[in-house]
């Protein structure tokens, strides 16, 4: 009976700190996703009703990404080429609403029509190849191998 009485008393008290913990996070992201929506509307102009589908504890989160990668001019891949990556892959999923953004993000980070032809198409050699590939059931070492060689090789001739 000790035991039993120990052990209730054990998981009232992990009870009570688990809301404790569930209620004050709460608190913290619905102050954090006002902060974040301010800051969309003072980078973007406005808040776009994309960022109001996510509940308010994925707001801040969603938008620290999108501003930290897509929109930070110091990353290692420029704009112009991220949404052409972005407009690639939103092609393969597909997606019009991500196909519609991408394209423009990507005009507007100067890529020309025949950039963006050409991300698309490069989107599609790759899905091309890919099920060929795995629908052939190609052997993934001996694939490895054959590209090395062959870039080993293209690496000799262009020297």
């Amino acid at each position: 009976m000790l035991t039993s009485n120990r052990t209730l008393k054990l998981l009232v008290i992990a009870v009570s700190v688990g809301a404790l913990f569930a209620i004050a996070p709460a608190k913290a992201e619905d102050a954090s996703a006002a902060a974040a929506y301010k800051d969309i509307e003072a980078t973007l102009g406005s808040v776009p009703d994309m960022f109001k589908t996510l509940p308010d504890v994925a707001v801040a989160g969603a938008w620290a990404e999108i501003k930290g990668v897509q929109l930070n001019p110091k990353t290692a891949l420029d704009g112009k080429t991220k949404e052409l990556l972005g407009l690639a892959v939103a092609a393969q999923i597909p997606c019009q609403y991500c196909i519609y953004f991408h394209t423009e993000a990507a005009k507007l980070n100067g890529a020309s029509d025949e950039e963006i032809k050409e991300a698309v198409a490069m989107s599609a050699i790759v899905r091309h190849w890919s099920t060929m590939l795995n629908g052939s059931q190609v052997d993934l070492m001996t694939f490895k191998k054959q590209t090395d060689d062959v870039f080993a090789a293209v690496k000799t001739k262009s020297q």
